[in-house]
C-alpha cells in the first residue's frame, strides 16, 4: 500500500491528544461547577440565606484558579498521555516517520525518473 506523501491525517486523528485533554478539563470544570453550587448553596440555606449567582461567580472563580496554580496533575498527564499515544500509536507518533519516508520515496522516484534517457 503507497502512502500519499501529501496526504495529512484527519483532523480527529491529528489532534487526538488536544481533544482528549479538552475533555478532561471541560468535565472536571463542569464537575467543579456543580460540586461548588451545592456546596455554596447549602451554606446559605445553613445561614438562612438565598443562594445568589453574585456570590458564587467569585468564589468559583477564586477556586478556579488555585485549581489551575496546582500544575502537577496537567504535567503529568501531558508526560504520561503522550507516552501512552506515542506507544499506542497515534497519528502524532506514525505520522512523521511515514510521511517522511513516503515523500523520500516519492523524490527519489521522481529523481530516478528524470535521469533515465
Amino acid at each position: 500500500m503507497k502512502v500519499d506523501p501529501f496526504r495529512k491525517p484527519s483532523w480527529p486523528k491529528a489532534y487526538s491528544f488536544v481533544l482528549v485533554t479538552a475533555v478532561l478539563f471541560l468535565t472536571s470544570w463542569a464537575g467543579q461547577f456543580v460540586f461548588q453550587a451545592i456546596e455554596v448553596s447549602n451554606e446559605a440555606r445553613e445561614h438562612g440565606q438565598v443562594f445568589e449567582w453574585g456570590q458564587f461567580w467569585p468564589a468559583f472563580l477564586a477556586a478556579t484558579f488555585e485549581n489551575w496554580q496546582s500544575e502537577a496533575l496537567q504535567i503529568i498527564w501531558q508526560v504520561a498521555g503522550l507516552a501512552w499515544f506515542y506507544h499506542w500509536g497515534s497519528a502524532q507518533s506514525r505520522e512523521g516517520e511515514q510521511r517522511i519516508e513516503a515523500k523520500l520515496d516519492e523524490l527519489l522516484s521522481r529523481i530516478s525518473d528524470r535521469e533515465v534517457p
